[in-house]
């Protein structure tokens, strides 16, 4: 989950939570060696300026430069001229060098130093010591065997130029014993610089490596958490929304709008949760007219407290635990069904015998067909528990609505009442829909039924209406069930599909569930609303017919 998911930034990449590839980022000790090439040259164009600086002023009279100061001036100028031009060229280059290059700098710097000295009259001006800045980034920039072969030129170019002062009379004995001890001095700073640097150097490169992995886990939980479909809302300690993963957005919908209604009522709801956090979640209704189980988890930070929020749709939750239920009973039921529709069968039969007995009063005789009736319930309500369990998967099929439904109804009217009146209303050109044929049969027979009896209890006549068309707005195939009936009570909407609730004595309570069931395994949505002229309804509301599921 991206600090990149906060509420400012959400609208961005609402749209699109893939990985990207970007380019290598460059690791922490080439980033290093850069900035010490920088600093170096810098330092090089300031040492040259400063020099030259002492040697015309009367600060270092005498003190540089006093042997031969022609070769000084000449020296000092070149240098600082020369350095000022591979200041430029680095710093074209953003300060990338190679080793070759950046030997051929440490090479002219000890060049130039060791002319500086001799122009100077030897190591008592003190310039020698200038040797230990070079030969110490040169065992920082380059490898150990090249900055161990710098200090040894430096060393043997010292020693040498005392010896040849010796030979020409410009030294003595002690100068020599300087020069050695330059050398060793070299030597005893280069391999000390030389253990630290490799030691930083793979302290480094640990925490590159444990850097990078740490952003790729982070990328990687990002995208875990981004396309979970449990909402994951973070509300930082002024109960103002940090992060926000998509399945949030979407259950939340206008409640994340800030200084909006929606956004103050979950701040309450986050404030009463931090007084007592006693309580695990809460239930909130959305926009959209669903229920949301918002449950909470404390983030503890340095700078104030969070707040973690999953987010998740009740009604599924509800769904899921029935249909783990249902599944449970659906084979239970199949394991007990021989042993409950044997005899169920035998109460059926042997009640039908006795209601033709000509000897059987009118009250027994009713009796008898409260027995057959009652088993005909029982062995329906084993039959639905028992299709639960072994429910095929949908086979989608791209159809023509209104020439489906020609073909159903005749089918459907074979088994149904004869006086049973029913209306097709087929809109133009003609709608197409992908669904499983079977399984809308049998969705279209439960609601038809449904329809059917409903319209007879509020008119005395069974009769229904089946509307298809196309939503102008969504641009998807829908196909409406009308009855005659009052509709479903404002109360029971949210129960109509829950299994087992029937409002009558008859029927097992698990048509609606059935049907919203094979609805969505087709990508389709059942649910019960108000037709246009205002009448009791149940919809069936289509995936787009490109849609391939």
């Amino acid at each position: 989950m991206t600090r990149g998911t906060t509420a400012a930034a959400q609208k961005n990449n609402s749209k699109q939570t893939t990985l990207s590839s970007t380019a290598p980022a460059i690791s922490a000790p080439a980033v290093q060696h850069h900035e010490l090439l920088r600093v170096y040259t810098i330092y090089r164009v300031a040492i040259a300026l400063v020099l030259l600086g002492i040697f015309t002023s009367d600060i270092g009279k005498g003190a540089v430069g006093n042997s031969s100061p022609a070769l000084y001036l000449n020296t000092v100028i070149a240098y600082a001229a020369l350095n000022f031009g591979w200041l430029l060229h680095l710093r074209h280059s953003a300060y990338h060098a190679s080793p070759g290059q950046t030997g051929l700098i440490l090479g002219c710097d000890i060049l130039v130093f060791l002319l500086l000295i001799q122009a100077s009259g030897g190591l008592n001006s003190g310039l020698g010591y200038l040797l230990l800045i070079n030969c110490s980034v040169g065992s920082m920039l380059l490898d150990k065997r090249m900055g161990a072969f710098f200090a040894a030129i430096a060393s043997i170019g010292v020693i040498g130029q005392q010896l040849y002062n010796l030979v020409t009379g410009h030294a003595d004995t002690q100068d020599i014993v300087s020069a050695g001890s330059l050398g060793i001095l070299l030597f005893a700073t280069v391999s000390a610089l030389q253990y630290l640097s490799a030691r930083i150097r793979s302290a480094n490169l640990r925490a590159d490596q444990q850097s990078r992995q740490a952003a790729h886990l982070q990328r990687l939980a990002q995208q875990i958490i981004e396309r979970m479909r449990t909402g994951v809302l973070v509300m930082d300690a002024s109960n103002k929304p940090e992060l926000i993963n998509r399945a949030a957005r979407q259950l939340l919908g206008d409640q994340l709008q800030p200084d909006g209604e929606r956004q103050a009522e979950l701040r309450h709801i986050v404030r009463e949760w931090r007084r007592d956090d006693s309580r695990g979640s809460a239930l909130v209704q959305a926009d959209s007219g669903s229920e949301l189980r918002l449950s909470f988890a404390n983030l503890r930070r340095d700078n104030g407290d969070s707040t973690l929020v999953f987010v998740e749709d009740n009604r599924k939750l509800i769904q899921a635990a029935q249909k783990l239920k249902l599944a449970s009973l659906g084979h239970l039921t199949g394991s007990i069904a021989h042993e409950v529709r044997n005899p169920l069968g035998a109460i059926s039969h042997a009640a039908q015998l006795l209601s033709e007995s000509p000897k059987l009063s009118e009250e027994d005789r009713h009796l008898t067909e409260i027995i057959c009736r009652h088993s005909q319930r029982v062995n329906q309500i084993v039959e639905n528990v028992m299709q639960l369990s072994r429910r095929r998967a949908a086979a989608p099929q791209l159809r023509d609505l209104g020439d489906w439904l020609e073909q159903f109804l005749p089918d459907f009217r074979a088994g149904a009442p004869t006086d049973i009146q029913l209306h097709i209303r087929r809109a133009e050109p003609p709608v197409y829909a992908r669904f499983d044929p079977e399984q809308l049969a049998q969705v279209i027979t439960n609601l038809c039924n449904n329809a059917l009896h409903h319209s007879q209890l509020a008119t005395g006549r069974r009769e229904a209406e089946i509307a298809v068309y196309r939503h102008r707005d969504r641009d998807c195939a829908i196909l409406d069930v009308i009855d005659s009936g009052p509709g479903v009570p404002e109360e029971h909407r949210d129960k109509v599909f829950e299994p087992f609730f029937t409002t009558g004595n008859s029927g097992s309570g698990l048509g609606l569930y059935i049907a919203q069931e094979l609805c969505e395994a087709n990508q389709a949505r059942l649910f019960c609303c108000r037709s246009e002229d205002n009448k009791s309804c149940f919809r069936v509301e289509f995936a787009h017919a490109s849609r391939v599921f």
